[in-house]
Order: C-alpha cells, then sequence, then structure tokens
C-alpha cells in the first residue's frame, strides 16, 4: 500500500476556514514537508496546479505556487520519493509538458509522474482569455484524451503526427526521452472522468464529499474498478483523505469542531457558485461534490479525525476496497502530522 502527501502548494493546505493555521506557500515549507514525507517512507507526492483562489476572510487558495517548476526543485533535494507535477491542459501544449516532465526526469530518473487537470473552475481560465466556452465542460474528456495521446507518443517514441479534433501534430519531435515509463495520474470523478483514466491513466485519485467515513469511498473505487475491468487495464484507486490525528480521539475530534466552526463561508460561497457552472455535470462529478456541504471545510476529501489507533483502524477498512493501491493524504498540520503519521500510525496498520 502507497501513501501520498498532497503538498500545500496553496495557502492554508486544504482546511477553508478562519480556525485553522494560516500560511503561505513556500519551496521551503514543501521541501521541509516532502523530505520528511520522505524519511517516513511515504512512497510519493503531488502538488496541484490552482490559477485563481476563493477568496474570503482567510483568501483561501488566492496564493499558489506553480506545479512543475516546484517539482523540479523538489526533486533536487529527493532521492527516493516519487513526484507528480500537475498540468492544467487547457495552458499548456502537451508537447511542451513532455519536454517538461522528461526535463525533471532527468533530475530524478524513475521518479517523475504527470497528474492530468482537464478544469472544473471557469475563472481560473477566462481570466486569461483561456476559457473556450461552457461547451467544454462537454468535452473535456475528449480533449483530454489527445493530449494524454500526445505525451505518449513523444515519451514512447519521440515523436507525434496526431491529426486529432484538438491537436494536430506534424513530426513533432522529443529527444531525450524519460529513463522510463512516465505514469500519468488523474481525478475524474464522474462515469466519464473515470473512463478517460480506465483507458489512459495509472491511477485515479477518488475523492468524496467530505463525510467523515471510510466508506464514503467504497462506491467509487468499485466503479473505477468496474471501469477498468472493462479496458482490461491495471489501474490503481488512490482514495484522499485528511488526517487530523492527536493523542485522543476526544482532542482530534475537538480540533475537527473548531476548523468547522470556523469555515469561511465566502470562499465556500465562491467554490460553490464555480462548481455550479458545469451543469453536464454527473452526481459523482467533482463539481457536485464540492458542493456538498457537510465536512465541505476540507475541500474534497474525507476525513480521518481521531487518534493513531483509530485512524489507523479506519486506513485499514479502506485497504481492503476494490482496487486501492494507496492513498493520498493531506494534514491540518502538514510537518508535524506527516511525522506523527510515519511514526505512530504506520506501525499499527495490518
Amino acid at each position: 500500500m502507497d501513501f501520498g502527501v498532497f503538498i500545500p502548494i496553496g495557502n492554508n493546505g486544504w482546511l477553508i476556514s478562519e480556525n485553522a493555521p494560516q500560511y503561505m506557500p513556500s519551496f521551503d515549507l514543501n521541501k521541509r514537508i516532502v523530505q520528511e514525507a520522505e524519511a517516513q517512507d511515504f512512497a510519493f507526492a503531488l502538488s496541484m496546479i490552482k490559477l485563481r483562489g476563493f477568496g474570503g476572510k482567510t483568501e483561501f487558495w488566492d496564493h499558489n505556487l506553480e506545479s512543475f517548476t516546484l517539482m523540479a526543485g523538489l526533486a533536487a533535494v529527493t532521492e527516493r520519493i516519487k513526484l507528480y507535477a500537475s498540468t492544467a491542459v487547457l495552458t499548456l501544449p502537451p508537447a511542451l509538458v513532455a519536454r517538461m516532465a522528461t526535463t525533471i526526469d532527468s533530475i530524478a530518473p524513475g521518479r517523475f509522474g504527470v497528474n492530468i487537470v482537464s478544469g472544473w473552475a471557469s475563472g481560473e481560465y477566462s481570466q486569461m482569455g483561456l476559457w473556450p466556452g461552457d461547451d467544454y465542460f462537454g468535452y473535456r474528456y475528449d480533449y483530454s484524451t489527445e493530449y494524454v495521446q500526445v505525451l505518449r507518443d513523444l515519451w514512447e517514441k519521440g515523436t507525434c503526427d496526431l491529426d486529432g479534433q484538438y491537436f494536430q501534430m506534424t513530426d513533432c519531435k522529443l529527444s531525450p526521452k524519460p529513463s522510463g515509463h512516465v505514469d500519468i495520474v488523474c481525478a475524474g470523478q464522474s462515469e466519464r472522468g473515470m473512463r478517460f483514466c480506465a483507458e489512459h491513466g495509472d491511477y485515479n485519485f477518488i475523492l468524496s464529499p467530505g463525510i467523515n467515513t471510510p466508506e464514503t469511498y467504497r462506491e467509487p473505487t468499485e466503479k473505477l474498478a468496474e471501469a477498468a475491468a472493462k479496458t482490461g487495464r491495471d489501474v490503481g484507486s488512490l482514495p484522499l483523505f485528511m488526517a487530523i490525528i492527536a493523542d485522543t480521539d476526544e482532542e482530534a475530534q475537538a480540533k475537527w469542531r473548531s476548523y468547522h466552526d470556523g469555515a469561511d463561508l465566502a470562499a465556500l460561497g465562491y467554490m460553490a457558485d464555480e462548481g455550479s457552472k458545469d451543469t453536464t455535470a454527473d452526481e459523482g462529478g467533482t463539481a457536485r461534490t464540492i458542493n456538498l456541504p457537510e465536512g465541505a471545510v476540507n475541500f474534497n476529501m474525507a476525513t480521518l479525525v481521531g487518534s493513531p489507533e483509530t485512524v489507523a483502524r479506519q486506513i485499514d477498512e479502506v485497504a481492503k476496497m476494490p482496487g486501492v493501491k494507496g492513498m493520498m493524504f493531506t494534514f491540518d498540520d502538514f510537518e508535524q502530522g506527516v511525522r506523527t503519521f510515519g511514526e505512530k500510525v504506520k506501525p499499527l496498520l495490518g
């Protein structure tokens, strides 16, 4: 079972709360977190790409670093941990991303992968004149399919001549090629999104409406397993959690209640407004799950709240679900959380 950390490339991590730790992103912060994760034998670290925040009193995600350049820096100061950068497909040409990935692979051979972000928040792209219109919601996975085809052709063959609907490549070249297979990860939650990952990805991050129980991941992991079975490909589920760990369950629950009571409602409101623009989204899609109120203060993931013993027991429950190959974590306090997870939770796992 591989464990990963979803590093805080944006301010305040994943807690949309006035009562949560308030901090800015920086290379030094993320270096400390990823080096600690490597010391605790985490398998991977991933950084998102976010181009416009949600505002509110906490200015949630109004302050963000860029994913590929951050991961290139982290590649140079780590030795074993795998690193994933995120590409927002409307912003970076795939041939350029293929070359960026190969460059980071030369810094950290065999330790780099790419997360495909098809785009659910139109405001991130319209501010730069890159939003193709709301019809894009209906074809974004077709667009991403061609995007990934360009990446794969260049990485595997060093050339691409795709004559697609969205991308036309004419003897496009890449050299040198990466040292080996470059993993593609996705986070599609809708039926179409999971089918995209089953056809083209290696792993899919499984999100949640925020309900604080591991069982919330059973249905989506089963859906991904079914989609992967239809393609005959080996695609792993990576459920996403926030872990709030304290010495006792009571202490951890008190922290969670404080974060929940201090929810930044203005930031949550902006997030909900962005999500509502995708009228094509099905009930399991990202645009729908982000608007569910319970636990929304920790953005789109279930929360494991409790002592090391309680958190370990819940992780063991998820590990038994179909297709689960690992889990990715955020923390209310990243530096302490990664250390506590490694030292106190991992030894208790079944």
